[in-house]
C-alpha cells in the first residue's frame, strides 16, 4: 500500500507522488495539440486534503479521466508527477501513475 503524503509536501516533489484528496472544483475541458500529432482533451481540477491554500493543488486530467472525476470525489493518485507552469504546480498521473476514484 502506498504511503500518502500531504499536498503541501507533494508540491515540492517532482515524481513518485502519492496523494489522497478531495476534488473541490473542476474546470471546463479544452482540447490541446499533442507534440506527436493529434489532439487530446485536458481539464484542470483543484484537489485538497485540507482547507488552506497550502493544502490545495491543481490536478490535470487527461482524456477519459475528465469524465470519470467529479466534484466531491476522493481521488488517490499513485506514482504521479508534478509540473510547474507560470509558478503554479500541478499534479498529473502521467503514463506510469494510477488514479483511483472513491476507493473503498
Amino acid at each position: 500500500m502506498a504511503e500518502f503524503i500531504p499536498i503541501s509536501q507533494a508540491k515540492k516533489m517532482r515524481s513518485g507522488v502519492n496523494v489522497k484528496a478531495e476534488v473541490k472544483s473542476k474546470g471546463e475541458p479544452r482540447t490541446v495539440n499533442l507534440k506527436s500529432g493529434g489532439t487530446v482533451d485536458v481539464c484542470d481540477a483543484i484537489i485538497a486534503d485540507g482547507e488552506t491554500e497550502e493544502e490545495q493543488m491543481k490536478l490535470t486530467l487527461w482524456g477519459d479521466d475528465i469524465k470519470a472525476v467529479n466534484v466531491g470525489d476522493v481521488v488517490v493518485i499513485t506514482n504521479g508527477y508534478t509540473n510547474e507552469f507560470k509558478g503554479e504546480v500541478s499534479l498529473t498521473k502521467g503514463k506510469y501513475g494510477q488514479m483511483e476514484i472513491n476507493p473503498q
